[in-house]
């Protein structure tokens, strides 16, 4: 069992030099109908579903380290040439390192719809991250929830804690009025106490996106190992 904030402070401290971040590939990715996708490298979770296994795991050996600008600058570059709307990062936890993010986004092409796949945990966590992300009109938010209570979502990711942050951050982005919307994985068939939360805080008529999980072998093999395969086949 680990603390999601600590690893947060400590995967920070791999892959971000500077203002400058780790990525391993920048690729056109289907997704959304066509997406320019920069996969970045470490996470503040350990999902035991996860398709990503050296970006996240063994953030020491893997990525080469990018400034914000030369990032925005490939992404739009990418966008342009396969006539795409939209762009992304992926592979990874976007939202480690929120000075690298910010300028990162300040440099994306406005016309261009930025798609912020993130679990949520240090926008939950810190109010003033989602102040400075509330500036950026091109914005658009995915909060990724890892199980439908605390309990599952501990089983799903092995953390200790960090599930309550997520409604945090769903939260303040309602306050702050951004667009955003709600995606979840869970083996659970019970989801009321998902779905009280989200009552708790005026959002029950969203409309869940269910992620699916692709069992590619490493994520068959950890899942296996973790006894949690025939949750998901």
């Amino acid at each position: 069992m680990y603390d999601p904030i600590k690893l947060s402070k400590k995967i920070e401290g791999i892959i971000i030099n500077g203002n400058m971040k780790k990525y391993y590939r920048f690729r056109p990715v289907g997704f959304y109908g066509g997406i320019a996708t920069a996969d970045t490298v470490g996470c503040n979770l350990r999902c035991k579903f996860c398709w990503s296994s050296k970006s996240v795991w063994n953030a020491n050996d893997v990525g080469t380290f990018y400034s914000p600008e030369t990032v925005a600058e490939k992404l739009n570059n990418l966008a342009t040439k396969k006539d795409y709307h939209q762009i992304r990062i992926s592979g990874g936890e976007p939202t480690i390192g929120k000075k690298h993010l910010i300028t990162l986004l300040e440099n994306i092409n406005p016309n261009y719809l930025f798609i912020l796949e993130t679990n949520g945990i240090l926008l939950g966590i810190n109010k003033s991250y989602i102040e400075e992300l509330s500036k950026f009109k091109n914005l658009h938010i995915r909060i990724c929830f890892k199980g439908c209570n605390p309990k599952e979502f501990s089983l799903l990711t092995g953390a200790i804690n960090g599930f309550d942050y997520q409604f945090k951050a769903l939260e303040y982005l309602k306050e702050k009025n951004l667009s955003f919307n709600i995606a979840l994985i869970s083996v659970n068939k019970d989801k009321k106490y998902f779905f009280n939360k989200l009552i708790e805080i005026g959002l029950e008529k969203s409309i869940i996106e269910n992620e699916e999980i692709k069992l590619y072998p490493l994520v068959k093999k950890r899942l296996l190992d973790e006894k949690l395969l025939h949750y998901f086949e």
